[in-house]
């Protein structure tokens, strides 16, 4: 059944993919945005979240909502602003949403948020599913206070669903373009130990997770949107640099040398989390992209 979908955060890498799958799925869909815009197809609907203000029209029909809201972890240094930022662009927004939802009283069936395998903090080897406890760091905290403000959706009697999500591999941007630079430049090289887990995930697998999550009413609470098969970060920087046609250097670059250079944001390459998909596998998701090696194959050969 065609579901009638309002998606905050919509203009970013995941958010137009994702809305023009659900587009071709048959779905309605509108989005929120901070500036007029023109989107053909689509009702472009105005919200500022720092005002807390939001147009109500855009709840009209609406039985599912999607939020991918959120200022880029990386995009700007961590100063104890930025932090905040981070935290509020997603809670706030959340917020926001269900406010909107209760005054219009509209009868929202799905919520579905945006989460990051950052819930968990650093872990080394553990495997991660998502009944593991949470980590105690700056992205773990994000991430608990993000997920916190989706379940209000739960006392609404609305199935709330929560996508953990690891390192978005696409050919249009993202992590990706900043990982393939020094690989490029002939200076790739594994960061800290090497020994770091990397949950990686392709673009097209990620926006069909989040399909499957409108779609399936069975799907609910949290889930680990990262490939079945994470990898070292040494194992990541050779397959990066073998689609490159491009060597590895022998050496790693030290913790100090990236904290020199990216200060407390240099724990973002640092982390390991060996996470589990086994349990949206078990709810019958199917994943396109099993390997690290296929996914980037198919991604350069995208920009080819």
């Amino acid at each position: 059944m065609a579901k009638n979908i309002l998606i905050a955060g919509a203009t970013g890498l995941i958010g137009q993919e994702l809305v023009a799958q659900l587009q071709a799925k048959g779905h309605q869909v509108s989005i929120l945005a901070r500036k007029p815009t023109q989107k053909a197809g689509i009702k472009v609907f105005l919200w500022d979240i720092d005002q807390q203000q939001i147009d109500y029209d855009a709840f009209n029909g609406v039985d599912t909502v999607i939020n991918l809201a959120g200022e880029g972890i990386a995009d700007k240094p961590w100063s104890l602003q930025r932090k905040q930022q981070i935290i509020d662009s997603r809670v706030k927004s959340t917020e926001l949403l269900f406010k909107a939802i209760k005054e219009t009283n509209t009868p929202v069936e799905s919520f579905i948020s945006a989460s990051g395998v950052g819930y968990y903090g650093d872990r080394a080897d553990e495997v991660l599913d998502e009944e593991s406890l949470p980590g105690n760091d700056f992205l773990a905290e994000c991430c608990i206070l993000w997920e916190k403000a989706a379940d209000e959706g739960i006392a609404l009697g609305i199935r709330v669903v929560k996508l953990r999500t690891g390192i978005v591999l696409s050919a249009k941007g993202g992590a990706l373009a900043t990982m393939e630079k020094p690989v490029k430049n002939f200076v790739g090289a594994p960061l800290g130990t090497g020994q770091q887990w990397m949950p990686w995930i392709h673009i097209d697998d990620l926006v069909n997770i989040y399909v499957k999550a409108v779609e399936d009413p069975l799907l609910f609470d949290a889930y680990n949107a990262t490939a079945p098969s994470p990898v070292t970060n040494t194992t990541f920087t050779k397959a990066l640099a073998k689609a490159l046609h491009r060597p590895v250097w022998p050496i790693n670059v030290p913790r100090f040398a990236l904290k020199l250079i990216l200060g407390e944001m240099s724990i973002l390459p640092l982390i390991s989390n060996n996470t589990s998909a086994q349990k949206i596998l078990n709810t019958g998701f199917q994943f396109r992209y099993l390997t690290l090696e296929n996914a980037l194959t198919a991604i350069y050969e995208q920009k080819e």
